[in-house]
């Protein structure tokens, strides 16, 4: 899908909520209609025209990257740049993206541009953004290659007497080497009893044989971000380790073969957490089963009891159970799927079979 098909899909969204245009200030809405990278810039779509909003530094870039977009340069304050062209355009009434603007912005937007009535019309293009088309896919695949070609590498290095830092550099490292821009987020690993963390990031303490090294990491590539969670052993573990282990594999596996569109999130979390609960581990799975990814390493939809949103073909997601017990350790597991016309297609294709390294 073309930028130009992405904002006659946007328009179409206004036209069904009476907004005649639609002011976007989230960096990643911008990006993913624009296909503008800069740093600063923001967007008007209006049912004629689509602007492209930036300072003198991408007078360059953005027409290059844009071509679907008029480019403005905006002065000292883009206040004042959009009030102008809200005059000459005869804009009375503007959508605006109400989870990305801060309360002062709000009241600076309505001093400057007294005259115009500004709608909250948040989530129109995280809606848009949720389906993904055959582009976003490719790249997205190789962002999960990556993550996969990283897990595979950590596997050779891991030993006793790293430090969890040390490992999460490694991580990075290897994926900046292959072509990420950067981690897709901050790594989480976390050994022995740090394991119990669900987001324990990478701390000091040192790995040692007989316990569980929990990676979470990912790509953020060409835009796009991967998301992956494989736990290790490092030696022989314990039969309870064992134990752990084998229930959010089970949970997992029966996710990944079961989760299907027209299932809401609600329906998709229960895949997990059912199984689970039935093995009496409810109380230390504490989160939802996933959430889309994209983007953004978090966006709609979610995989979560409180989640009605429907799945759809499309949609990218992660599944990702989690046993975590306190002062023991944990385990999550955790892939990358899109939602298909019939089930879903995993991204990552890493082993999940329980690895014991050393």
């Amino acid at each position: 899908m073309t930028t130009a098909h992405r904002v006659q899909a946007l328009r179409k969204q206004l036209d069904e909520r009476g907004l005649a245009a639609l002011w976007i200030t989230s960096p990643t809405n911008r990006r993913y209609l624009t296909g503008f990278t800069g740093s600063s810039g923001y967007v008007l779509v209006t049912m004629d025209q689509a602007l492209l909003f930036s300072d003198f530094r991408y007078r360059t870039q953005a027409p290059e990257q844009a071509p679907d977009f008029a480019f403005i340069e905006h002065g000292p304050r883009i206040t004042d740049t959009l009030a102008q062209v809200a005059a000459e355009q005869k804009l009375d009434r503007i959508g605006f993206e109400h989870e990305h603007m801060t309360v002062a912005q709000h009241r600076q937007y309505e001093e400057t541009l007294g005259s115009v009535q500004w709608v909250p019309a948040g989530g129109i293009v995280e809606e848009l953004r949720m389906i993904k088309d055959e582009a976003e896919l490719k790249v997205m695949q190789e962002a999960a290659d990556l993550a996969d070609r990283a897990f595979e590498h950590i596997c050779t290095y891991l030993r006793p007497g790293l430090t969890e830092q040390e490992v999460a550099l490694e991580l990075e490292l290897f994926m900046r080497k292959g072509g990420a821009s950067s981690a897709s987020f901050e790594t989480i690993v976390a050994s022995g009893e740090r394991s119990a963390l669900p987001h324990g990031v990478a701390s000091d303490r040192v790995l040692k044989n007989g316990e569980f090294v929990k990676m979470d990491f990912g790509a953020y590539y060409q835009g796009y971000c991967s998301d992956i969670t494989r736990t290790v052993a490092l030696g022989q573990p314990g039969e309870r380790h064992r134990e752990i282990y084998a229930i959010v594999l089970e949970a997992q596996l029966h996710a990944l073969e079961e989760i299907k569109p027209g299932m809401t999130g609600r329906e998709a979390d229960a895949l997990t957490r059912d199984i689970i609960k039935r093995y009496g581990y409810s109380d230390y799975f504490g989160h939802g089963t996933g959430h889309g990814l994209g983007l953004d390493i978090h966006e709609a939809p979610r995989l979560s009891v409180g989640s009605d949103t429907v799945l759809k073909p499309g949609m990218t997601v992660t599944v990702e159970p989690g046993i975590y017990l306190p002062e023991f350790g944990g385990v999550r597991i955790e892939d990358d799927i899109v939602i298909t016309e019939t089930g879903c297609r995993r991204l990552t294709q890493s082993s999940k079979e329980l690895r014991m390294i050393g």
